[in-house]
């Protein structure tokens, strides 16, 4: 059963959160101007939606543009061990997103792993893998990219096959891969990933931390963005608490020919919040993936039929998320994940 926010204000907050929080000095002082209301309460209904409907404010990067390797991940483990077995993954510290889902591929998650990982992204995942006793695991990075951002419609405006052009592309992310990172880069991506706190000035400590002003963090906040290395800086939303209870990722067998031409459709739905094209296996077929939010399964499914209305695509599964066992954000730069490797390379003799 869907849940229905507090009031009017609320979903207009959530709303605009989500979109873009300025890269201003007083960012919440702009946000309340544009919705008609005063700082104050804007802070105040930020603060009571804080680790509730928000799960968290900050930076959100390319993980392959700062140089990080990535991919979505699909484990075939016993069922009666799924459970046991997904805390041995969730150890480790570039896996973000953990599910259990509606399918024999029991097990799905995301990892990223740095420029200088000991171990790699495919040797990391056979690691896993090993250790957590799978029947089977494959690696679905993403081939191309059609479309990336989660945009929820907290306000019920939109129709199942109303369309929104992707405001970070394929060709965004290639430029931006071509860009290096200095070392000042890596201080301000080390407080820009932080959680922001919901004062009039947030960004006055994060300035002060690596010896900036807050207008040449802010800068260099746009810098990013302007090389395509930060996609922008907004709330996360905790999807189930802002009413939204289902997840569903429609996973198609798209012919090869016709890949890029159908995901760029795809991946126009205002409703799709990720379309990538991924590769194949011999034990699974689906070549392109729409990630679709809901308030249950049923507004899922009629997404995803207006998709397969407009497409022509008929050979589709949808797997919903039964379980979640982790999600929060990539931590870029941060010593945890060379703290794992070098502690499984030792118990391992690797």
């Amino acid at each position: 059963m869907a849940v229905d926010l507090r009031d009017e204000l609320d979903k207009e907050i959530l709303d605009i959160v989500q979109k873009e929080i300025p890269l201003v000095p007083e960012p919440f002082k702009v946000m309340a101007e544009k919705i008609g209301t005063t700082e104050d309460v804007l802070l105040e209904r930020l603060n009571s939606m804080k680790g509730n409907e928000i799960r968290q404010m900050s930076a959100i990067f390319d993980t392959k543009a700062l140089g990080y390797k990535s991919s979505l991940v699909a484990a075939r483990i016993a069922p009666d061990k799924l459970d046991e077995m997904a805390k041995v993954f969730n150890q480790h510290p570039g896996i973000t997103h953990n599910y259990k889902r509606n399918h024999d591929f029991n097990l799905w998650f995301t990892i990223a792993v740095p420029p200088n990982s000991r171990f790699g992204l495919e040797k990391s995942v056979e690691i896993l893998g090993e250790m957590a006793q799978v029947e089977s695991i494959r690696l679905l990075p993403t081939l191309k990219l059609y479309k990336i951002g989660v945009q929820l419609d907290v306000k019920k405006e939109s129709e199942a096959n109303e369309k929104a052009a992707p405001n970070y592309t394929e060709e965004m992310r290639l430029e931006a891969m071509k860009k290096g990172l200095t070392d000042l880069d890596i201080k301000v991506i080390l407080e820009l990933q932080k959680d922001l706190e919901i004062v009039s000035r947030p960004f006055d400590q994060w300035a002060a931390n690596i010896g900036m002003t807050t207008e040449q963090l802010l800068a260099h906040a746009e810098d990013f963005v302007e090389r395509g290395q930060m996609r922008r800086f907004s709330a996360v939303l905790n999807h189930r608490k802002a009413g939204f209870r289902a997840n569903g990722m429609g996973v198609w067998h798209v012919p090869e020919e016709k890949a890029d031409e159908i995901g760029m459709k795809m991946g126009s739905f205002r409703a799709v919040s990720h379309c990538y094209l991924r590769p194949i296996y011999p034990d699974w077929r689906y070549n392109i993936f729409t990630m679709v939010h809901g308030r249950d399964m049923e507004e899922c499914e009629q997404i995803l039929q207006a998709i397969e209305d407009e497409t022509g695509i008929t050979d589709r599964i949808t797997l919903y998320s039964t379980k979640e066992y982790k999600k929060t954000r990539v931590s870029y730069f941060t010593p945890e994940i060379y703290e794992w490797e070098e502690e499984v390379a030792q118990r391992l003799g690797l």
